[in-house]
């Protein structure tokens, strides 16, 4: 089985910051896509940033230029760092990744459990 596990969330000050990470375990063949959603209350799960499989990044406009997605493909997990956090920020954070069990097997999207980040003002 394929676990995805988040760590890194937490309470934190506006204009602070936090790191998150997210490490992929199990049966791996492969990995394409690395993706951070998030979900405030009463909101819709939101794409945060995506990391491909050759390090190509891409960011929603409101995080732009203060959070920063890495991966270390060897250990199979994705960072987000995040800057001057703000308010709106608060959320739970998902990782999200396509994923290939074996060689022959096809892509399916596996996701975390989430992890609490409140940015309190």
């Amino acid at each position: 089985q394929v676990q995805l596990v988040e760590s890194g969330g937490g309470l934190v000050q506006a204009g602070g910051s936090l790191r998150l990470s997210c490490a992929a375990s199990g049966s791996i063949f492969s990995i394409n896509a690395m993706d951070w959603y998030r979900q405030a209350p009463g909101r819709q799960r939101d794409l945060v940033a995506t990391i491909t499989s050759d390090g190509n990044t891409n960011y929603a406009d409101s995080v732009k230029g203060r959070f920063t997605t890495s991966r270390d493909n060897a250990k199979n997990t994705v960072y987000l760092q995040m800057n001057s956090l703000k308010p709106e920020d608060t959320a739970v954070y998902y990782c999200s990744a396509d994923i290939r069990k074996y060689r022959l097997s096809s892509w399916s999207r596996y996701w975390g459990q989430g992890t609490q980040v409140t940015v309190s003002s």
